[in-house]
């Protein structure tokens, strides 16, 4: 019986050191030695193209609602007819066009992570006549920004086009103070 508990204990040591520490360090050292910028989170002096940010316009392009804390992923699950989605809705409605902003539905509502960081391009556009506006820059150079950081669709027909908020508005303030 010693000699059973000896080897399940050392069985048990083994397999801790191989998969607890070998695998993963290795594992580590691989994603970041041939996938840098991925093993990192890809961050830059605003944050990480990643996770949506919280953005308040009408200066910089705006992200769908999800909210300020990051580390508060999933979304809030309200259903079709919930009082609180009504409410909610109709209060980003009235800050978006109290902002001169067109509201579209990914502007009104949240994603289903609850840190999504990319808008549709439509969701630009409503967007690109208040940035304009408020940054004195004119509309054409607006447009062209937004349809320079339009990400296609995956494979040419995978999922839809969308553009990442935190790029653009890294974009946008090059432009901003350049001008």
């Amino acid at each position: 019986m010693l000699l059973n508990l000896r080897r399940s204990v050392l069985i048990s040591l083994v397999f801790f050191l191989v998969c607890g520490l070998a695998y993963p360090a290795l594992m580590v050292g691989v994603g970041g030695l041939f996938f840098k910028s991925q093993a990192t989170g890809q961050i830059s002096q605003d944050g990480s193209p990643l996770i949506g940010q919280h953005w308040t316009g009408p200066k910089w392009f705006q992200g769908r609602p999800d909210g300020d804390n990051p580390m508060a992923t999933g979304s809030q699950n309200y259903g079709p007819k919930s009082k609180l989605l009504l409410d909610f809705s109709r209060s980003q409605v009235a800050a978006l066009k109290k902002e001169g902003i067109t509201p579209t539905n990914d502007l009104v509502t949240g994603s289903g992570s609850g840190i999504d960081p990319d808008i549709a391009p439509a969701d630009a556009y409503a967007q690109a006549n208040a940035v304009a506006r408020a940054n004195g820059l004119p509309i054409g150079e607006i447009d062209a920004l937004i349809k320079a950081h339009i990400v296609g669709r995956y494979w040419g027909f995978l999922g839809s086009p969308y553009i990442d908020v935190l790029q653009l508005n890294e974009a946008l303030a090059a432009v901003a103070h350049r001008g």
